[in-house]
């Protein structure tokens, strides 16, 4: 097996679910983030024993500027659970999405003044490039969480660094963006010791490339599962991933 296809593997299980945010209209010109990762960023948080609470803070509620491409590749309004057609299988919850695109349209930092969604699933390349078909978005960046698995064995997580490293290389080359910013959640639990979960958090802090920054998920409340973040933690992501873009992405200004 070739190492790209060693990589194609891992890459493929790590897209388990992702979303692209966009902001703009229909038919207009749209900002578009593509959040990618694992359930965390999916959204679990208010889902417990299988079942979501529903409970939807004021920090993610829908609003007629913010969309989501569909699993039918559809252009909709976002609403809670953003992943519900696309993380199937699973029961879906709160994420991150919703408060970072409030926050992106809160700050009048938007050029169009509107926020969509992706759904990206496995396929992250093909969905985003069939998220700009209409020709009226810009994709501004990848807001990333995922790492929790690669902490189950030593091995995964000592070759994590370099295996990320050639991954941002590889989607900055396909979309054919190669200065695209990608904003990366430093993990706060995982499935495996805590050895290899800090050993994962030190890889993701020590990939020193100008376009990517971390924002650091350890401190914030856990289900009780004690791996997938609460409501109110997915809402404090959401913020930090929003200001880390603004403060850190002038070109968004």
């Amino acid at each position: 097996m070739s190492n790209m296809f060693k990589l194609m593997t891992w890459f493929s299980m790590l897209c388990v679910t992702g979303s692209t945010l966009v902001l703009g209209r229909n038919n207009t010109a749209k900002d578009i983030f593509i959040l990618a990762g694992q359930s965390n960023m999916a959204g679990r948080g208010g889902v417990n024993h299988g079942k979501w609470d529903g409970n939807i803070p004021p920090e993610c509620k829908p609003k007629r500027s913010i969309l989501r491409f569909t699993a039918n590749l559809d252009w909709e309004v976002a609403r809670e659970p953003l992943h519900v057609d696309i993380d199937i299988g699973k029961v879906c919850g709160v994420g991150p999405g919703m408060a970072f695109a409030n926050e992106i349209i809160r700050s009048h930092r938007s050029r169009t003044g509107i926020i969509g969604f992706v759904p990206l699933y496995d396929q992250l390349v093909k969905r985003a490039n069939e998220a700009l078909k209409d020709g009226g978005g810009t994709i501004r960046a990848i807001l990333w969480f995922q790492g929790e698995s690669d902490t189950v064995n030593k091995d995964d997580a000592e070759t994590y660094k370099g295996k990320m490293v050639m991954l941002i290389e590889d989607l900055c080359l396909d979309l054919n963006l190669p200065s695209l910013p990608f904003i990366q959640v430093v993990l706060a639990s995982g499935e495996g010791t805590i050895t290899n979960i800090e050993m994962v958090r030190k890889a993701q802090m020590g990939i020193k490339m100008k376009n990517v920054k971390c924002v650091d998920a350890k401190g914030l409340p856990l289900n009780a599962d004690n791996l997938h973040l609460t409501t109110m933690s997915e809402v404090k992501l959401g913020l930090k991933l929003a200001y880390a873009f603004l403060l850190s992405f002038s070109h968004f200004h």
